[in-house]
């Protein structure tokens, strides 16, 4: 992803040929890349860009850029009680900046990412987890507007397989924050790979909180920000057996985390990014089963490549789905909780089959 000119390269590898000779001699520090004539901006959704999960897993593209391809930056970090009008004023603050490239973080700023495309056609936009639509609903695709999705039920799916080899109870849950498509996408992989592990094994295990196929019914606290409702929420899941959850729901899920300290033999299913790596989840780390991750710091950092690259791409025909094939979902690897026996091989099959197509996971995006 880096920019290493011909003569950069040639000095490098002179730097490396030194350092062998010398033997004892340290490698040469690494320094920046140059800054680029280039400035790429972000707008976070409510929980802003320390929440451990969503937010976080974007900005650091964003830096990433920054640090690798030398390019100028701005954020602003919407609030946690932001309204449509809060979101519409900070991405014209981004547009007051001078910003090339603006990347919207999340489905609740579509409509303001809309407005200010539609007003702005030099200036490029990125939308993380949704496609742009009219008033009536209906599709509009802008050519200076990229829409950044997932396909996380793929993710899920195999999350729901290894949550369902690995319950004492023979129940497991999940919920939501509020129950957006890009959030319903998480809960109904999940079941899919609960489903098909009852089905190969001749087991009954039970999805708590999304009973039924009406998805607006599923479980959901109705925010992205109060942990307490988070840990009250998962605590009731614990008392109905429950013994494994997958929070989708931001900073919230924080609460499923705290819950499993208090109830022995239970595990929580992180979401977004790799859970046990973060400091916020650092308490219960040693719970934390498995994450679906998203890796929106990749995509992030990709587009903002092809912008200083003016290669940029817009409209829905050039939108970016990340799926298990092109590495833009994943579970997180195996940290410190034991799969049972053989599982893991069955993890690693199920991921080609569903990369095949053997496999369908029915999704959005695979219908």
């Amino acid at each position: 992803m880096k920019f290493v000119s011909r003569t950069t390269s040639i000095l490098a590898a002179v730097a490396v040929a030194s350092v062998a000779l010398a033997g004892c001699a340290s490698a040469p520090a690494k320094t920046a890349s140059p800054t680029v004539n280039y400035k790429a901006c972000m707008v976070s959704d409510s929980g802003g860009f320390k929440d451990a999960s969503f937010n976080e897993e974007a900005y650091n593209g964003l830096l990433n850029a920054k640090k690798d391809l030398g390019v100028k930056t701005a954020q602003v970090e919407s609030p946690n009680t932001a309204t449509q009008t809060d979101y519409t004023s900070a991405v014209q603050s981004m547009v007051s900046e001078g910003c090339n490239l603006i990347i919207n973080v999340g489905f609740a700023l579509a409509s303001a990412t809309a407005d200010a495309a539609k007003k702005h056609p030099k200036i490029d936009f990125a939308l993380i987890d949704s496609a742009l639509s009219n008033p009536d609903f209906s599709p509009l695709s802008l050519p200076n507007v990229k829409p950044i999705q997932y396909d996380t039920a793929q993710a899920a799916f195999e999350a729901g397989y290894l949550a369902a080899a690995t319950t004492k109870t023979g129940k497991v849950a999940t919920y939501g924050g509020m129950l957006f498509p890009s959030v319903t996408i998480f809960m109904d992989g999940f079941k899919q790979g609960v489903a098909y592990y009852n089905k190969a094994k001749g087991k009954n295990v039970v999805v708590l909180g999304a009973e039924g196929t009406d998805s607006s019914k599923w479980a959901a606290t109705g925010d992205f920000n109060d942990v307490a409702k988070g840990k009250t929420l998962t605590e009731q899941f614990f008392s109905q057996g429950a013994d494994i959850i997958l929070p989708v729901a931001g900073p919230v899920g924080q609460g499923s985390g705290q819950a499993t300290l208090d109830h022995k033999g239970t595990l929580v299913i992180g979401v977004d990014s790799d859970w046990y790596g973060i400091p916020t989840h650092a308490k219960y780390k040693a719970n934390i089963l498995t994450s679906v991750e998203k890796k929106m710091a990749k995509a992030v950092e990709e587009i903002i490549k092809t912008g200083v690259d003016g290669k940029f791409t817009g409209g829905d025909a050039n939108q970016y789905v990340g799926t298990l094939a092109n590495g833009g979902v994943m579970i997180a690897p195996q940290h410190e909780v034991a799969y049972p026996a053989g599982v893991q091989k069955e993890l690693d099959q199920i991921n080609s089959d569903i990369i095949s197509g053997k496999i369908k996971v029915t999704s959005i995006y695979n219908k």
